[in-house]
């Protein structure tokens, strides 16, 4: 049994469902958020509005304090009020795509980088980052999307990078990024329409074949993308 459990980014569907999965079975939870925590909550909850490094880092000091053995990264924006997925090149807004490359590659690395000296030092520790399938180049086959994909193939780049890095002085640890699969949450909701039967899942689902894939995840699969039910994807 995990009994300790670090989710970044916990108010969002996939975050929020997973702190409640592993609380449901007796875990400690903490959450790092950038929503206050809610009422009547007994996770250790911190709020990190990402506005200073130096906060970012006290925050997860603060949440290292309860030795997690499973850490969850799920931070990430696919569409916003700002702009929904591009269905062809000529409505990128490079204005756009760098805000998408900050939300689902920057706010990642920069609390992996916080957490890489913890990482590198407890033994066994998994760390699990939501990226996308459509963040795989090999797999791309219908094109569009171009700031969603670009923004996941290079956060999946980041995960194989760190965890090459963390394997020389951690062999026992596990860094992989996990597509998550179609889950019922406003991230996914416009695009809900047509979906194969059974394709779109809760988001207690979701979170129950995750911690699936976190139970039997193995170190010489570090580095890796792996899908919901744990094959790997290609790159």
């Amino acid at each position: 049994m995990t009994k300790s459990v670090l989710v970044i980014g916990g108010s969002g569907g996939i975050g929020s469902a997973l702190a409640q999965h592993y609380a449901a079975a007796a875990s400690v939870v903490t959450v790092i958020s950038r929503q206050k925590a809610p009422t009547q909550n007994s996770w250790h909850w911190f709020e990190d509005t990402l506005q200073s490094p130096a906060h970012s880092a006290q925050c997860v000091q603060l949440a290292l304090e309860q030795r997690p053995e499973v850490i969850f990264i799920c931070n990430g924006v696919l569409h916003d009020a700002a702009a929904m997925p591009e269905k062809t090149i000529r409505q990128l807004d490079t204005a756009i795509l760098m805000q998408r490359l900050h939300a689902n590659v920057a706010v990642p690395a920069q609390y992996l980088q916080l957490l890489f000296s913890y990482i590198t030092k407890t033994a066994s520790i998994k760390v699990v980052v939501l990226s996308a399938k459509v963040g795989s180049i090999t797999d791309n086959a219908l094109g569009g999307w171009y700031s969603y994909r670009m923004s996941k193939a290079a956060l999946n780049m980041l995960v194989k990078n760190i965890s090459i890095e963390v394997r020389r002085l951690n062999p026992g640890a596990v860094v992989v990024s996990v597509h998550p699969g179609t889950t019922n949450t406003a991230m996914s909701e416009p695009f809900q329409t047509n979906l194969p039967p059974g394709q779109l899942q809760s988001a207690d689902n979701t979170a129950e074949r995750l911690a699936q894939v976190v139970a039997a995840v193995q170190p010489e699969q570090s580095g890796k993308l792996l899908n919901w039910d744990a094959k790997a994807l290609p790159f």
